[in-house]
């Protein structure tokens, strides 16, 4: 195991610079996802630490020893890519085996390992089958399994999950997770996924246009997001962001609506952010107000799409007793849930 840092990291293709200026500690042990948009620069970031992308400029290191110069297989990395990659004429415990190939290792410590990874991935009984025996899940074990044979310092996932389907995929997320406490392995994890980045993360880094947006505990970019991009890319649905103006005494909504908030700023034009899971039906404490155009039913809740004079907005109502389309409805939210964003520069407002 290993500690991870990135100081400065850019990436240029020709006269395009696609990556400016990436800096992370990851601490040893820790397990960091990437997420962002696609071409946000996650992948790139991965490849670069991986070796298989050059830095244009910056220092990568891994266990406190920098590695720009050295080769993939001398970081003490190991990489399980979108495709799983393994091998359909070799056995499961060939496959495996295979990432032990340039290992000087005496064959009965293979063997032993071998087994030891198989066990750890509920596999044993399976290491004689071919690829073509095995569902989608148990084929991303063995490529995962082949990762881990060679006990490397830092795991370098690059969107492993994308090809299985939704059912493989909270399995494989569950799986994942239960390795990482198990092993206790560095691991880098890249999704597009704002889901598996939220129930798989310590920490979660998102990017976007080659930046670092935040950096953060899944918490606290949810509950905390430090700008407009982060809070509409992290949570489903969205948040809510509408218009209005601050000053001493709140900020006023389109339509005149007056919301209180104890921010001290300076006047100025804001974004009131508010997420659809703490946006709710209230007649005692309304922030707004508007018809029902949509319900979404989810069982024990229903999204309610309400159009207000300052937008659209969603928010969630009681499974149960929902309001009906064509129905006028007040909103509320607790103060404390609420988000202020300066509408120029798209921060948080603190």
């Amino acid at each position: 195991m290993a500690n991870l840092a990135l100081h400065n990291l850019t990436k240029s293709y020709g006269n395009t610079e696609v990556l400016h200026g990436i800096s992370l500690a990851v601490d040893d042990g820790e397990f960091v996802v990437f997420v962002g948009p696609s071409g946000c620069g996650k992948s790139t970031t991965l490849r670069m630490i991986a070796g298989l992308e050059e830095t244009t400029s910056g220092i990568i290191e891994i266990g406190g020893r920098e590695v720009n110069n050295l080769e993939p297989k001398e970081r003490d990395i190991a990489m399980v890519f979108q495709n799983y990659a393994i091998y359909p004429h070799m056995s499961v415990k060939k496959n495996i085996a295979f990432g032990l190939r340039s290992s000087k290792m005496p064959k009965p410590d293979k063997e032993k390992r071998i087994l030891d990874v198989a066990g750890i991935l509920d596999m044993v009984d399976l290491l004689e089958r071919k690829p073509s025996q095995l569902s989608g899940g148990q084929r991303q074990r063995v490529a995962i399994g082949r990762a881990m044979v060679r006990d490397p310092a830092v795991f370098l996932f690059d969107e492993p999950l994308s090809n299985l389907d939704a059912q493989l995929r909270t399995q494989m997320r569950l799986e994942i997770k239960k390795l990482h406490q198990r092993v206790g392995n560095t691991i880098i994890f890249v999704t597009h996924d704002q889901v598996e980045a939220m129930t798989m993360a310590d920490r979660i880094v998102i990017m976007k246009d080659g930046h670092i947006q935040q950096v953060g505990t899944p918490e606290e970019v949810f509950h905390r997001p430090a700008n407009t991009f982060v809070a509409g890319f992290i949570g489903a649905p969205s948040m809510n962001l509408l218009p209005g103006q601050l000053d001493a005494g709140g900020i006023t909504l389109a339509g005149g609506r007056i919301v209180p908030h104890p921010l001290q700023a300076p006047a100025s034009d804001v974004l009131l952010g508010v997420r659809p899971d703490d946006l709710h039906p209230d007649e005692a404490n309304p922030i707004l107000s508007g018809k029902v155009t949509v319900r979404e039913p989810l069982g024990s809740e229903t999204l309610i799409y309400v159009e207000t004079p300052s937008g659209e907005v969603i928010a969630k109502a009681d499974g149960r007793t929902p309001p009906q389309v064509g129905e006028t409805v007040n909103l509320g939210a607790a103060m404390e849930n609420l988000h202020v964003f300066d509408a120029q520069t798209q921060q948080a407002l603190t």
